[in-house]
């Protein structure tokens, strides 16, 4: 699906795309949890709601003790050390709520860096693994929206409009003055990835019916300013091919993409059917746990996780023998 943004206060959702007959849909949209992923951006996620309501509670009664003692007793430090530990707290989860906002939610990029990379060759049936490797096409790829970018595996458009009177509509799901995403284009499909320790090649379960939390980072293509409004002929046909409006304002045109010969890193669980070794989506969602090196909460994935590694090996892609189309 792709979603456009109109004049009401939701997303408009477009029509998906056709099956071709007689071909099962092999395209996996993540447009919707690309949306869900924006809109829970200005939560204060990973950090429970009922937390903060017990921790906001402790702190009034905390303070409530530490000045009835410093009128009674007349002795701060009490107070001081309250307000220091407060403040310590204070830190931790914002440095928690400022990193969830992070565009690729930073506690999972340090738990794909921090995971050990798997060996194809030890690895058992229905373990979870993180592999690392060069990936390459199957039998279908995709094309990035904007610059036309072919032979990928992952692909990513957003357009993002900044919210201020007078362009539309203020309403409660929509922002004055900050970037709002108005228009999204995300998608995953199969692919196979070469182990970087092994050499042995695997599927890569990402098509259609699979959760994959994707953390690329989008390029910016596109960014008006207050001076120069004015569209480009390219962006503005493209607004016009995807029903948007072409009208001069102030956007910015976001696109990320991993294409054939890329290296990556991919965690999922092990599958292996006819001698055919498969990372498809864990059953059960998995946990980041406490990262207290990074200072930061546990948060729960279900799906795939696609990333780049930060290291990138060399891998000559002229050696990966792909198999007949």
């Amino acid at each position: 699906m792709h979603f456009g943004v109109s004049t009401s206060s939701t997303p408009r959702c477009l029509p998906p795309f056709e099956e071709t007959k007689g071909k099962k849909r092999v395209m996996n949209d993540l447009s919707n949890a690309a949306v869900r992923e924006q809109q829970s951006s200005y939560s204060c996620k990973p950090i429970p709601s009922l937390a903060l309501y017990i921790l906001v509670t402790l702190f009034f009664i905390g303070l409530s003790v530490s000045i009835f003692i410093l009128v009674v007793v007349h002795n701060a430090a009490f107070l001081l050390s309250f307000l220091f530990l407060s403040a310590l707290v204070a830190s931790f989860l914002a440095w928690n709520a400022v990193n969830w906002r992070h565009h690729n939610k930073a506690a999972f990029g340090f738990f794909l860096n921090s995971f050990p990379d798997s060996d194809l060759r030890l690895a058992r049936q229905g373990q979870l693994v993180k592999i690392t490797g060069v990936a390459s096409c199957g039998s279908h790829s995709l094309e990035t929206s904007y610059e036309r970018v072919a032979r990928c595996i992952y692909a990513s458009t957003l357009l993002y409009e900044y919210g201020q009177f007078g362009l539309k509509p203020v309403n409660v799901n929509r922002s004055c003055f900050q970037w709002n995403l108005a228009y999204c284009e995300r998608f995953s499909t199969d692919f196979y990835i070469t182990d970087q320790k092994s050499g042995v090649r695997a599927v890569v379960k990402a098509g259609s019916g699979c959760e994959v939390m994707p953390l690329i980072i989008e390029s910016e293509l596109v960014n008006t300013t207050k001076q120069c409004r004015t569209l480009s002929p390219h962006l503005s046909n493209w607004l016009r091919d995807k029903n948007l409006s072409a009208e001069a304002r102030l956007l910015r045109l976001e696109e990320g993409y991993v294409q054939e010969g890329s290296t990556v890193s991919i965690i999922g669980m092990l599958h292996k059917s006819n001698d055919i070794l498969m990372i498809v989506q864990p059953p059960e969602i998995i946990s980041t746990g406490c990262l207290w090196r990074r200072l930061l909460l546990p948060v729960d994935v279900d799906g795939l996780i696609l990333g780049i590694p930060d290291t990138k090996p060399t891998l000559d892609l002229n050696s990966i023998q792909h198999p007949e189309q």
